[in-house]
């Protein structure tokens, strides 16, 4: 028995979307996640169903259920970061949702008010908010950026003529001790922006019960994350990839039980032996830039390969849980010191120096028994793809298998990719 979705028009034509436009998007959405999704894999865990139901309803009732919320007068707050704390967002009675772009579906919406060399992502992000398309960004109160690079810090003016935005400045040298003391005020400001919107009050009650929800999620996802690895692997990479990135704006409270039933599954799967491909397959760390839905370009080539990606050292993989806290004090003050200690913890390719990150893949290596690195950069995006070029010397002095790729969402690379991955396989046998 099959059940009709409902129909979601009036709600996507009160919100403004251009429905043409949306249309064509979910006209191609669906055909583009059977062909990477369903028909290349086989011995799917059954818990990855429900995040196949979320991306077939992807603009539907995750939706509904943000209008609701707003009819009942809570706040939807649109970020671009994972710098910015859903701990405090959520304390304050409000929603945070993600809004970065995988596809260059939408780029000309944004293309003559960018520049043709700027990262895809900003393309894509922009591209859905202005151009009408994305019905999370029109539901939204309120942007909050940050100015992790340089383009975005541009990018958040130019989307400051069509949504309120307002921007959190992250520091640029973690390492030093003002850092901290500087996050730790643009915290306050964004503490006191969005009581504004709210028009609640943030309490050192609220941000504890906050933290300790938004922790819980993170471990459901680490826990996930653990099970790979494992040999052979009970989930594929992209797989994995789909449920990190659901993650970064479906409810909380749904994410830590269907992600924990997900890894209870899995867990069972590695006692009885069963994996995703076979055992002795070649095991893949991918580093680098973030990848938004739909971009699941680079797992696929890699997987359709024969080998398997076992862990992202990305902000859409580790990257999202690791550098956790104890949730401890009484105090706002000392709750914000640990959110603070957290999220500067984080080793992104923003900061200067980051060596930070060259430890972290070292022990993801390590730890998930990898056999090659890839490092993954979006065309036009600068810290990861200098710092891509340190690494991989860093990497082989190591004796590391790896191999730096350049990208954007498009199709029209595959060919090469494929060619490039194929060779770079071929070497770790």
């Amino acid at each position: 028995m099959t059940t009709e979705k409902p129909d979601w028009y009036p709600m996507w034509k009160e919100l403004g979307l251009d429905l043409e436009k949306h249309d064509q998007l979910l006209a191609i959405l669906p055909d583009i996640f059977k062909q990477i999704y369903i028909d290349t894999q086989c011995n799917r865990p059954e818990g990855i169903g429900f995040f196949d139901f979320v991306v077939g309803d992807i603009h539907g009732i995750r939706v509904s259920e943000l209008k609701k919320a707003k009819e009942e007068g809570k706040k939807v707050i649109g970020t671009f970061c994972l710098y910015i704390p859903d701990e405090i967002i959520y304390a304050l009675d409000a929603i945070g949702v993600g809004l970065c772009g995988g596809t260059n579906f939408s780029n000309y919406a944004s293309e003559e008010l960018l520049p043709t060399n700027i990262c895809a992502l900003i393309k894509s992000a922009l591209g859905f908010g202005i151009g009408n398309i994305c019905p999370y960004y029109a539901i939204t109160d309120i942007l909050i950026g940050e100015t992790t690079c340089d383009g975005k810090k541009k990018a958040w003016e130019v989307i400051s003529e069509f949504k309120p935005i307002y921007v959190v400045e992250t520091p640029q040298c973690k390492d030093r001790p003002q850092a901290k003391a500087h996050f730790l005020e643009e915290l306050r400001g964004l503490i006191s922006k969005l009581e504004e919107i709210t028009g609640n009050k943030l309490t050192a009650e609220k941000l504890k019960i906050s933290m300790e929800k938004i922790k819980e999620k993170r471990n459901q996802l680490r826990r996930v994350y653990n099970t790979r690895k494992a040999d052979p692997v009970p989930i594929s990479g992209k797989d994995a990839l789909l449920v990190s990135q659901i993650a970064f704006y479906d409810d909380p409270d749904r994410q830590i039980q269907m992600v924990g039933k997900l890894a209870d599954e899995l867990e069972e799967r590695i006692k009885n032996h069963i994996g995703i491909i076979e055992k002795g397959a070649k095991r893949i760390l991918i580093s680098g830039t973030p990848m938004a839905i739909p971009n699941w370009k680079m797992h696929h080539l890699v997987e359709s390969k024969g080998a398997v990606i076992v862990a992202e050292e990305t902000c859409t993989g580790t990257r999202y849980f690791d550098s956790e806290y104890e949730i401890k004090g009484n105090t706002l003050d000392e709750l914000l010191e640990f959110i603070a200690d957290r999220y500067l913890g984080i080793n992104c390719a923003c900061f200067t120096p980051n060596e930070g990150r060259k430890e972290d893949i070292l022990k993801l290596v390590n730890d998930y028994n990898v056999d090659g690195v890839i490092l993954y950069t979006l065309n036009f995006c600068q810290p990861y793809d200098v710092e891509a070029v340190g690494l991989e010397k860093e990497l082989k002095k190591e004796g590391i298998p790896v191999i730096s790729i350049s990208t954007d969402y498009s199709s029209e690379d595959e060919g090469p990719l494929t060619n490039r991955i194929e060779a770079f396989l071929e070497i770790l046998k």
